[in-house]
């Protein structure tokens, strides 16, 4: 069974041979130090010229890391061609927005429309061509920042919380045109050639929004992503939210997609018995990746699958600093590990 295959069909919840071990890209930035380094390509050209980022994740694979291709490296792609100002970082740390372009989700009309033919939408565009010509039978995952994420990335995040409440109708409209812009790259992606969509919404955590704010401004434009999406995802779909998930539990339900991913502070057996109907997908600590032994790792790679992941991998983007060894631990555990 190939890695694409074995992907395919966890998320179509069929049977497999053993769990996969994969690592999406995009705010689940896969790359280290030790790729950089082994594949002479680095951080932060990569970011904005297609053939190193194709080689970037390429060489995470071939060097016996994560069992899929994934790009971006980063959530700074979208609200950059949005008109946001983007540091683009250093060898070990991450783009990130310095200046956002509107003030107020007031002002949403004065915001870009994502143009997938320029800038470094078309580089991701080209690095998934690329990937498609290297070797088909290696799941290539298209990447998403989550509406709210890359609402509260376009204008300081705690006005934007606050105007979810104080200015709502206008807030929908911001996040209606921030969705469909969302929309027109992942169709981008997954035409070039991405089999399996990812949607990371860091910020769209129920921690902060709370069930009733995420309920009304997370699952429909989630959703609206995915429905409009899931036509061109072969290989299907995952959403991945951060921060603890328990009072959200019953809204993930909601949720259209087939795979749902989550960070390390929740408890993967509770997430196994709350949502139902869809593959689950984590949730190895990232800083246990960074900073953990080898052993240390195989015990918490173990313990996800014994929880019931059906999918595993790191809990949220992986450290540039964590070794490559420590990657590989999760992908040995995923390969040996038996129901």
């Amino acid at each position: 069974m190939t890695e694409k295959e074995r992907l395919y069909k966890v998320l179509k919840g069929e049977k497999v041979d053993r769990k996969p071990c994969i690592c999406p890209g995009g705010m689940m930035n896969m790359i280290v130090e030790d790729i950089m380094d082994i594949e002479n390509v680095f951080w932060p050209m990569a970011h904005s010229d297609s053939q190193m980022m194709a080689n970037l994740t390429l060489g995470m694979y071939k060097n016996g890391g994560f069992e899929n291709f994934g790009v971006p490296f980063c959530m700074t792609v979208e609200a950059e061609c949005m008109g946001a100002d983007v540091y683009m970082g250093t060898k070990v740390t991450e783009p990130r927005v310095v200046k956002y372009p509107i003030e107020s989700v007031s002002n949403w009309r004065e915001l870009k429309k994502i143009d997938v033919n320029t800038a470094r939408a078309k580089t991701v565009i080209d690095a998934i061509k690329i990937l498609k010509e290297k070797n088909k039978d290696i799941p290539i995952v298209a990447n998403l920042t989550g509406p709210v994420s890359l609402a509260s990335s376009l204008m300081e995040p705690m006005t934007y919380y606050k105007e979810l409440r104080k200015k709502k109708n206008e807030a929908h409209e911001f996040m209606e045109f921030v969705t469909d812009n969302l929309i027109e790259f992942g169709k981008a992606q997954l035409q070039a050639g991405a089999d399996v969509l990812t949607i990371s919404d860091p910020s769209g955590t129920g921690e902060i929004l709370g069930a009733k704010t995420f309920n009304e401004f997370a699952t429909p434009y989630l959703n609206k992503i995915i429905d409009n999406l899931k036509p061109y995802a072969k290989g299907g779909t995952i959403i991945h939210i951060c921060g603890k998930l328990k009072s959200i539990y019953n809204e993930l339900n909601d949720l259209h997609s087939d795979a749902i991913s989550f960070d390390s502070i929740t408890n993967a057996k509770q997430v196994v018995e709350n949502v139902h109907g869809k593959i689950i997908m984590g949730n190895v600590s990232t800083f246990a990746i960074e900073n953990g032994t080898e052993e240390s790792l195989k015990n918490i790679s173990n313990q996800c699958l014994n929880s019931g992941v059906d999918i595993l991998s790191p809990a949220c983007g992986i450290g540039v600093r964590s070794k490559l060894n420590n990657i590989k631990v999760l992908v040995e555990c995923a390969k040996q590990y038996s129901n």
